[in-house]
């Protein structure tokens, strides 16, 4: 069976890689469910002092995927409450959640981590909500979660452009914590 997330411990560190690479990790409700489980087993475990979610070094997550969401009606998504369950269940978690990010973080992969503790991105990192290209808004706490980490100005430009910015860019403006070398996210 293929898994959607994989989990690791080194010491006492809880690492939860997103794994779908073929789909640059877009999500869906098979791979947010694994990633709620894996941050309760972890937040669970006495040995665990804190988690750190990751991607592949193309993408920690390039949105959502609009192919599973295309068979679904506005009422089916909100009813099911469609991957969004798993961004409450993010910040509902005792110990720091920590997002390392290289590659795109775009849409739904911003959202993700904008519901971390700490936000870290390598060089190669592009961040963004790029739904308004689409025509529509971000749906799963980007247009309440970015305002308040970057101020209204800043996110208004974010959520209103759609453009994606490069990690110092990002750091400048403290959507991100701190900008590292991409092998230091390894």
């Amino acid at each position: 069976m293929n898994r959607d997330v994989l989990t690791e411990v080194r010491g006492q560190i809880g690492f939860i890689t997103l794994n779908r690479p073929k789909q640059l990790n877009a999500l869906n409700d098979q791979l947010m469910n694994e990633l709620g489980e894996a941050l309760k087993a972890f937040d669970a475990d006495e040995k665990i002092g804190c988690m750190i979610i990751t991607g592949s070094e193309k993408a920690f997550a390039a949105g959502a995927d609009i192919g599973a969401m295309a068979k679904y009606s506005f009422a089916d998504v909100y009813k099911g409450d469609y991957i969004g369950r798993n961004w409450e269940q993010i910040r509902s978690i005792r110990k720091p959640v920590i997002a390392a990010v290289s590659g795109f973080a775009l849409g739904g992969g911003c959202e993700t981590i904008l519901s971390t503790d700490f936000r870290l991105a390598d060089t190669t990192a592009r961040i963004g909500l790029p739904e308004t290209k689409l025509g529509i808004m971000p749906g799963f706490g980007g247009t309440v979660r970015l305002p308040r980490l970057i101020g209204a100005d800043d996110a208004l430009e974010w959520i209103t452009t759609g453009k994606d910015y490069r990690a110092d860019d990002a750091l400048k403006v403290g959507a991100i914590d701190a900008v590292v070398a991409p092998a230091a996210l390894q």
